[in-house]
């Protein structure tokens, strides 16, 4: 492993995405990437969050995740996005935060980022391709090279077989439908050994 750095960046309001995000870094690491597990910032008012119980004890749970930067994409030789469905789209939190990289896009520092994306929605044909699409519409714009999961693992058909990314629906009580865990971990694997072949063919 040539010492490939993964940023795994995530957007959660009910605290899937977190979870994925975090089974993403385990496969990093079990791939022998150096990880940074990070979270967008949060622009819904707190009046909002206060109203919504599993939002605020999301908000609560991940108080300590450091909040992502644009020094953290450039650091990173890699990464993966786990955000969920709104409306067929990234959430704007998220978006907000692809916004603002222009800098880092201006100077190059985005070009051959190797990225990959997962997602949740509350049924399986809930928007959940639209919203990777979305997601590597951005990372074609930075000369990014997307890293999908293809059908490259049997693990991926138990996960509902999406080839864009893992995607994940949830019920109405807040709990995963499919059995993505080792999906997440397989696509964690196979973003860090393609960062690991473009790190080596750069040096």
């Amino acid at each position: 492993m040539a010492n490939v750095k993964l940023a795994v960046i995530f957007y959660s309001m009910g605290g899937t995405n977190y979870q994925l995000a975090k089974w993403a870094e385990e496969g990093a690491k079990e791939a022998g990437a150096e990880v940074r597990i990070l979270k967008v910032e949060e622009l819904a008012p707190q009046s909002i969050i206060d109203k919504n119980e599993v939002w605020k004890n999301t908000v609560q749970a991940t108080k300590d995740v450091p909040i992502a930067t644009g020094a953290d994409i450039e650091w990173a030789d890699a990464i993966i996005f786990s955000v969920p469905t709104r409306f067929g789209n990234m959430p704007s939190q998220m978006k907000q935060f692809l916004d603002i990289q222009g800098g880092l896009w201006a100077t190059g520092k985005t070009v051959n980022k190797v990225v990959s994306a997962m997602t949740s929605a509350q049924n399986p044909h809930g928007g959940q391709e639209a919203t990777i699409l979305s997601l590597y519409t951005s990372m074609m714009h930075w000369g990014a090279i997307i890293v999908p999961p293809g059908y490259t693992d049997p693990v991926l058909f138990g996960a509902g077989g999406n080839p864009y990314g893992t995607s994940v629906s949830v019920d109405q009580n807040g709990k995963m439908v499919e059995d993505v865990q080792a999906a997440v971990k397989h696509q964690a694997k196979r973003t860090v050994t393609v960062a690991e072949w473009v790190k080596k063919g750069n040096q």
